[in-house]
């Protein structure tokens, strides 16, 4: 039986979280939950403690359970290990307007936002984050880390790779069974971007359609 629970991340994006959080688990008290923060964000936020990772340990013989409401997946992964490390639980937080049909997988660590629509036989990696208002459509494989800004529209046969970052009101392309459309390892889709073929590792891409954001 789950004791305390730690929404990782005291900012705008955990503020949204942590009310899901609390619907999730209704048989917590409000004093059950606290925000974790490591950059000093002070000692309350909306009514609830803020702690910092060590203090939020200190709390002994304890079920504790963290969501990571972090969009920078990098930093995800880093957290991750740590929670692993320290045995702390690592939780699935859905919103419940979330809509989810057949045959998806969803890995560990997953965080859907109001409004979050996934259709029917989809893989999806653990620590995926879905905001506000985006879809996943049929046959998509999603990797590890995955962070979907709100209003994403991402379409049946498209495969994300680890740690791609999709920007608010991207769309991406449907691709085909037979040669679906790859976003890849670590790249970024850029706002409002109209993705209509695959997007190299480690890229930014922009605009309509979207095309690689030249250094310069």
């Amino acid at each position: 039986m789950i004791s305390y629970i730690g929404v990782y991340g005291a900012s705008g994006f955990g503020k949204e979280v942590m009310p899901l959080a609390r619907q999730q688990y209704p048989t917590l008290e409000k004093q059950q939950f606290v925000f974790i923060d490591d950059s000093g964000a002070g000692t309350s936020l909306n009514g609830y403690q803020v702690l910092s990772y060590e203090d939020f340990l200190k709390y002994p013989d304890q079920k504790k359970a963290v969501t990571i409401a972090i969009a920078n997946s990098q930093v995800r992964e880093k957290l991750m290990k740590r929670l692993t490390e320290d045995q702390i639980q690592h939780l699935n937080i859905q919103a419940s307007n979330t809509v989810i049909l057949d045959e998806v997988q969803i890995g560990e660590g997953s965080l859907l936002c109001p409004f979050t629509c996934l259709t029917s036989n989809i893989k999806i990696g653990k620590f995926f984050h879905a905001n506000i208002y985006s879809y996943v459509a049929h046959d998509c494989v999603i990797g590890d880390y995955v962070t979907f800004a709100p209003g994403v529209k991402c379409n049946g046969n498209i495969h994300i790779h680890d740690h791609a970052y999709i920007g608010t009101g991207a769309v991406i392309k449907q691709g085909t069974p037979d040669q679906p459309l790859v976003i890849g390892k670590g790249a970024v889709v850029g706002m409002g971007a109209v993705v209509t073929k695959s997007v190299p590792p480690g890229v930014t891409v922009i605009g309509n359609p979207a095309r690689i954001l030249e250094k310069k």
